[in-house]
C-alpha cells in the first residue's frame, strides 16, 4: 500500500511527536523506531525540506517536528517522502482509455483515493492520542522480533 520509506517517515515523525517537543537525535530515533540509520538520516532529509521537521544542532540538538500534531497529516508525511500516485491515465497506454480509465485501473484509482482521504483526515496527534498506554507510541518490540500484540495472540505451547 504504502512503500517502505513513506512507513520509516511515519514511525519517525510518530515518535518525534511523543518527544514533545523536545530533540532527538538520528541514532536515538533509528533504536526505538527499528529504522536502519543510514537510511533514516535521509528520510529526515526529506522531512526538513518538506518542512515537516526541524534540524537543531549542538550539544543537545536532534529532529524535532515542525508543527503541531493536530496539524499534521500522515499523508503530508508520505507525500513528503513517496507521495501516493493517482490513476489519471492508462498506464498500459491504449489509445482506447485515452478518455476513460477501465474498470480495473478506475477501481485501483477509487483505493487511492479512499487511502490518500483517510491519510489527509488522520494527524500525528491522532495516532499518537489512540496509541493506548505505555512509554511508546509505536508496536512494542518483543525478543523474537516480533510486536507484543502478535505475541500475545499466539498460542501458548
Amino acid at each position: 500500500m504504502i512503500s517502505q520509506t513513506a512507513e520509516y517517515a511515519l514511525r519517525a515523525v510518530v515518535f518525534l511527536g511523543s518527544q514533545e517537543g523536545r530533540p532527538a537525535t538520528t541514532q536515538r530515533i533509528a533504536a526505538d523506531t527499528k529504522v536502519p540509520a543510514g537510511y533514516l538520516a535521509k528520510v529526515l532529509q526529506a522531512l526538513g525540506r518538506a518542512g515537516l521537521v526541524d534540524a537543531q544542532r549542538g550539544l543537545h540538538g536532534g529532529y524535532a517536528l515542525a508543527r503541531p500534531l493536530d496539524e499534521l497529516t500522515v499523508l503530508e508525511v508520505v507525500n513528503a517522502v513517496d507521495p501516493l500516485q493517482r490513476i489519471h491515465h492508462c498506464p498500459l497506454g491504449l489509445a482506447a482509455h485515452r478518455e476513460d480509465l477501465c474498470s480495473l485501473h478506475r477501481r485501483l484509482d477509487e483505493g487511492i483515493a479512499l487511502i490518500e482521504s483517510l491519510f489527509a483526515q488522520t494527524t500525528v496527534g491522532q495516532l499518537l492520542a489512540e496509541g493506548g498506554t505505555g512509554p511508546h507510541p509505536l508496536c512494542a518490540v518483543v525478543p523474537n522480533g516480533e510486536s507484543s500484540a502478535v505475541a500475545k495472540d499466539l498460542p501458548e505451547s
